[in-house]
């Protein structure tokens, strides 16, 4: 993990590199590492039992890109800060918190990576807690918000209509 952190800490360093160019380096370095399809179900909660394979497959493709474009986004805002690896808390056996600091020059932000464990006993990251708060918790309650008044089809539309 320290080496995908150092390979994207130097992409953004490069100065010589336009945002779009980053952006272009650093997914292929951070994609392998996430389960997008499980951050999609875990943040559809219940919801995503009713859905087909067509609404499940739209709906992971618009989540994803909306998570990569937020992560990418973030990291834009870099500005040489250092990230700490603090340690590795593990909650159950196929389960890992990868606890990290970006440590600035006036403040400190806790973050810590959510993995699971594979079949294939790799490891892949389903969440991610910024300063103790989850973004799949966080996107969860947003979309099960818009799905009380809306339909499925809104939030798929909103999602392909918004950054």
């Amino acid at each position: 993990m320290t080496i995908k952190i150092n390979s994207v800490l130097s992409v953004l360093k490069d100065s010589n590199l336009t945002k779009e160019a980053k952006k272009n380096k650093i997914i292929p370095i951070i994609d392998p590492l996430f389960d997008f399809t499980l951050m999609s179900r875990l943040s559809l909660g219940a919801k995503w039992k009713e859905l087909d394979k067509g609404q499940k497959d739209r709906f992971t493709e618009l989540f994803t890109k909306k998570l990569k474009e937020s992560y990418t986004d973030k990291l834009y805002l870099y500005t040489d800060q250092k990230v700490d690896i603090l340690g590795v808390d593990q909650p159950k056996n196929n389960r890992i918190v990868l606890k990290t600091q970006l440590i600035g020059k006036d403040d400190k932000y806790d973050i810590g990576y959510k993995f699971y464990e594979t079949k294939d006993s790799s490891w892949l990251i389903y969440d991610v807690d910024l300063l103790g708060v989850s973004i799949i918790q966080t996107y969860r309650q947003q979309f099960a918000g818009f799905l009380k008044d809306k339909s499925f089809d809104d939030l798929l539309t909103n999602l392909s209509t918004t950054k």
